[in-house]
């Protein structure tokens, strides 16, 4: 099968995660890149996924990247097909959907600033 494109996540958390795994599994894109703001973080699962490449028969390769809410690192994802956004928080006790809703809307919103500016053509897909 003859693999092509590449395909970003934003956020390494658990859906984000699954998503790259899964993605390069698939096997259909030459690259999935997996980025976070936790430093070290998408690089180490990056890493991981890229080691069980062999054993699960995928030739897809992983590349983790942490970003800053400025915009630092985004440049991982310039020219791909498409951006998967699964960053956000989670709700906490006490939290209102309301104010759930206002954090992760910035957080979707700073996103989607260095989404357009680095992969301005990619088709966005929001978990």
């Amino acid at each position: 099968m003859a693999r092509h494109g590449k395909v970003s996540v934003i956020g390494s958390g658990f859906y984000g995660t699954t998503t790259a795994q899964r993605l390069a599994a698939y096997d259909i894109f030459d690259t999935v890149v997996l980025t976070d703001i936790l430093e070290g973080k998408p690089e180490g699962v990056a890493l991981d996924i890229n080691q069980s490449r062999s054993i699960e028969g995928y030739e897809t390769k992983v590349i983790g990247a942490t970003t800053t809410p400025e915009g630092a690192g985004y440049e991982a994802i310039a020219d791909s097909d498409i951006v998967i956004i699964t960053a956000g928080l989670p709700r906490k006790p006490g939290m209102s959907r309301m104010d759930l809703l206002e954090v992760n809307a910035g957080i979707v919103g700073g996103v989607a600033k260095n989404i357009a500016k680095h992969a301005p053509n990619a088709v966005i897909l929001v978990v």
